[in-house]
C-alpha cells in the first residue's frame, strides 16, 4: 500500500516545478565549461550570462510548453542536482517539436 501523504506532496512539488520556470544552479556547469572539462572552454561570466538570457526567453515562454512537459524536462534537468536553462529548454524544444512530426503510418504518404 502507497502511503497517501507522499504520493500528495510528490503530486503538490511536480505542479509547483511545472507551473514556474524552476530556479537552477548553473554555477557548477559554467565552472566546468571555463575549466575545459565539458564541451568547448567558455568564460564563467560569459556562460552565466547566457544562462541568464535563457533563463529571461524561458520565462517568457514557459506557459506555452504543455505542463507535462515543464515537468519532465524540470527533473531530467536537475536529476543529478544541477542542471542549465540551455539544457531545460533544449528538453521542452525537443518535445513539443516531436509532437509536430507526423505520426507512425503516415510518413512518406503524400497529401491529396
Amino acid at each position: 500500500m502507497v502511503p497517501i501523504l507522499p504520493a500528495l506532496f510528490a503530486a503538490t512539488m511536480t505542479l509547483a516545478v511545472a507551473d514556474n520556470v524552476p530556479s537552477l544552479n548553473n554555477q557548477p556547469s559554467c565552472k566546468a565549461q571555463a575549466d575545459g572539462i565539458i564541451g568547448l572552454k567558455q568564460d564563467v561570466e560569459v556562460c552565466l550570462k547566457s544562462e541568464a538570457s535563457i533563463r529571461a526567453q524561458l520565462e517568457q515562454q514557459w506557459s506555452q510548453f504543455a505542463a507535462a512537459d515543464r515537468a519532465s524536462c524540470t527533473r531530467l534537468t536537475t536529476m543529478s542536482g544541477g542542471g542549465t536553462y540551455t539544457e531545460l529548454l533544449t528538453c521542452l524544444e525537443m518535445k513539443r517539436d516531436a509532437r509536430k512530426l507526423p505520426q507512425e503510418g503516415t510518413v512518406g504518404q503524400v497529401a491529396r
